[in-house]
């Protein structure tokens, strides 16, 4: 398994697709699929019929998967920027490519 250089809660933008230059917030990382999801991007709109429970039906929206390919980390200043792994005091930390700053999380 390699490591994950986006994880859940990571702030990203969308770099390529008809969300292009789109950011937002992981909110769900799929490891397994190397897909994430990203709140408020890349919505599906499902057609719910109306049922006993809900009798208006109506549209469903939702965030659907987009490969992680698509998306890049974004930096302080809101640019798209490369993940890379350093040792720093002894731990593997998530950097920065652009700027050398350390990831949180």
């Amino acid at each position: 398994m390699a490591a994950a250089k986006i994880k859940k809660g990571d702030k990203v933008v969308v770099l390529s697709g008809k969300d292009k230059g789109r950011t937002g917030e992981v909110i769900r990382s799929i490891p397994r699929e190397d897909k994430v999801v990203v709140a408020g991007v890349n919505v599906a709109v499902r057609h719910k019929k109306p049922t006993q429970a809900a009798p208006q039906g109506g549209l469903e929206r939702s965030e659907a998967p987009l490969h992680v390919s698509k998306v890049a980390h974004v930096t302080a200043d809101g640019k798209p920027t490369r993940v890379r792994f350093e040792i720093r005091d002894g731990k593997k930390v998530r950097v920065a490519a652009k700027t050398g700053d350390v990831i949180n999380g």
